[in-house]
């Protein structure tokens, strides 16, 4: 098992993710004058984002990438933390707080979580040019912790507010209660993970190999109900 992870562990997620922004492409028709388009817009973006940010990977296993390895060797790009520090753990929380600030309707909460994720901006600003080299060759466990901390308010004031109303009757049909579920289950599992980050060494071989596997549940688990909750659920009005 330890073995099939660490084999295949970056083709199924990567296969789950496009099989989940393939969806949403097909789909977009349905969706097209809906919030949901954004959504969908963001698995492909987190498709791309997460094909790209394997360079590493590439240019480890294939013999033909060999020069392009040798002139980032030693460079600050040699490592992958600075793309996914800004288009995953900044870019997320900022793309779902825009996402679920489109769909709260009650504007107290709206502007709450504006100004939140202003803060979390500018915190992830200072955090980076405080550590700049440390941009490049580590991540951040604050900026993942907050970050997660913005994505879950944002689930929450939705969740609060669909409870408080009619749509509560209807929330079977509705794709943005599933996105917001799955989510909210996902953040809930993966962020105490951050916490441990210190034991994520050659130190603790069994730590890393339970990290995937959750890592890779979670994954499968997430992007496969999106996929499934794409074609099955109709378009609703926000």
């Amino acid at each position: 098992m330890k073995e099939f992870l660490l084999n295949n562990y970056f083709f199924i997620t990567h296969f789950v993710e496009i099989m989940a922004a393939l969806a949403g492409i097909y789909c977009y028709k349905k969706y097209k004058h809906t919030v949901v388009k954004y959504f969908i817009w963001f698995l492909v973006y987190v498709a791309i984002l997460e094909l790209i940010g394997s360079y590493p990977r590439y240019l480890r296993d294939y013999e033909f990438l060999n020069a392009a390895e040798t002139y980032l060797k030693g460079t600050k790009f040699e490592k992958n933390y600075w793309w996914y520090t800004i288009f995953w753990k900044m870019g997320s929380p900022i793309f779902y707080s825009f996402y679920f600030q489109k769909l709260i309707k009650s504007k107290k909460n709206t502007r709450y979580l504006c100004y939140s994720t202003l803060v979390f901006f500018v915190f992830c600003i200072v955090i980076i040019t405080s550590n700049w080299n440390t941009f490049f060759v580590a991540s951040f466990p604050g900026i993942s912790v907050c970050g997660s901390a913005i994505i879950l308010l944002s689930i929450v004031f939705y969740l609060l507010e669909i409870l408080k109303s009619d749509r509560i009757l209807s929330f079977n049909n509705s794709i943005n209660f599933y996105i917001s579920t799955v989510l909210l289950v996902w953040f809930l599992v993966i962020t105490p993970l951050v916490f441990y980050q210190i034991y994520y060494a050659m130190a603790d071989w069994n730590f890393i190999f339970l990290r995937w596997q959750i890592y890779l549940t979670m994954n499968i688990f997430m992007y496969s109900t999106f996929t499934i909750a794409l074609l099955w659920c109709k378009p609703q009005n926000n």
